[in-house]
């Protein structure tokens, strides 16, 4: 099984991911039977088509005009979804199906104060542009929205996960300001949740 992990990349390059998977999986009330959030994980690597295939369910294109998996309110699509691995940060590029290179370091530990976080292959988190939503939402209801949108994706991420038999727990107990300053955010971008994904510990 091949890993992300392992792989050389040139810093600063995006990590193309292998198209995803749309058909199989287990039937829906089969998954909703199984999601379930948990704390213990694998130490090994997502394989490449899994973690294409994860992002995919959780927010990816899935018709015409750019429509997603994930609803979004009045579609702004103001949820990005960043992907720490141990090799480094990335952003998920749902259009071309790639990770985009953010940051070389292993940040994992700053993604929640869990001690499962520093060791589980792949961190999700999710962050808010409030840039897409001015000039028809005041703060109030960026705040809701931005929330309202991240619990869609990660639920998506739940049922994918029960699905292939994944692991996952979404958090919130997060330094956020420490996160967002490592992350490099721009003062409109706001951390607001993560999400931990791994094969199950055994």
């Amino acid at each position: 099984m091949t890993s992300l992990n392992p792989a050389p990349a040139i810093i600063g390059e995006p990590i193309g991911l292998p198209l995803p998977t749309k058909l199989g999986g287990r039937p829906l009330m089969e998954a909703l039977a199984a999601r379930k959030s948990s704390r213990e994980f694998a130490l090994q690597q997502l394989d490449p088509l899994i973690l294409s295939d994860l992002l995919w369910a959780a927010c990816g294109i899935n018709r015409r005009d750019d429509y997603r998996t994930a609803p979004s309110a009045r579609n702004w699509q103001e949820i990005d979804v960043y992907v720490a691995l141990a090799r480094g940060l990335y952003l998920f590029d749902p259009h071309h199906s790639q990770l985009d290179w953010v940051l070389r370091d292993d940040i994992r530990a700053l993604t929640g104060q869990q001690e499962f976080v520093w060791s589980a292959p792949v961190n999700l988190i999710y962050v808010a542009d409030l840039t897409r939503m001015q000039g028809s939402a005041d703060r109030d209801e960026q705040r809701f929205y931005a929330a309202l949108d991240t619990g869609f994706i990660a639920q998506n991420v739940y049922l994918f996960c029960a699905s292939a038999g994944l692991a996952t727990v979404v958090r919130g107990l997060i330094d956020r300001r420490a996160l967002a300053l490592r992350m490099g955010l721009r003062s409109e971008q706001r951390v607001i949740a993560a999400q931990t994904v791994g094969y199950p510990a055994t």
